[in-house]
């Protein structure tokens, strides 16, 4: 996977899945996490960021899916258990097939071992879904927290969008 540590921070490489079906998105939300997040994972080297978006999808829902088109890029800082992180995320539009049973379940768990965004040794953590109607994301701990006003719109075939998103706390000034 592409992540690396530069000095005190982390930085990875990340594809996401925007998965809509009508009015509802399906987020997940790893281990014991309080906030939900998209779908998706870190893309290896040699990987496009489309194809690491289906190995994630099969990995973590055990389902093929069509990539339709690249919605956003993302730079995103931000801090993780305590490391400041800064992703570069890919944002694709997904979809599931149609006969999918996961359309009609409303919330399902899956498990995968993961060492998570801060480089920890490979353990199994529990990955919990829920499909969420738009209008229920503003008041949702969603993050990166821009995605609670993307998503809760239409999906349309506009440019792709580049949003940097800074969400790290502030360093200290340094005097000279």
């Amino acid at each position: 996977m592409i992540s690396f540590d530069a000095g005190p921070w982390r930085f990875h490489l990340r594809a996401a899945a925007i998965i809509r079906d009508g009015e509802r998105v399906l987020l997940h939300r790893v281990g014991d996490d309080p906030f939900w997040a998209l779908p998706g994972g870190r893309v290896e080297i040699g990987e496009t960021a489309e194809a690491a978006v289906r190995r994630e999808m099969q990995e973590e829902l055990s389902s093929e899916v069509r990539v339709e088109r690249l919605e956003s890029v993302v730079e995103n800082l931000f801090s993780y258990r305590g490391r400041q992180q800064h992703g570069l995320e890919l944002h694709f539009a997904v979809a599931l097939p149609d006969e999918s049973a996961l359309l009609s379940m409303p919330s399902f768990e899956r498990w995968e071992n993961s060492g998570g965004l801060n480089g920890d040794p490979a353990t199994a953590v529990r990955l919990s879904f829920r499909w969420f109607q738009r209008h229920e994301l503003a008041g949702l701990d969603l993050r990166p927290a821009f995605l609670a006003g993307q998503l809760s719109k239409p999906s349309s075939n506009a440019a792709i969008q580049h949003i940097v998103h800074d969400d790290h706390p502030p360093t200290a000034p340094t005097s000279h």
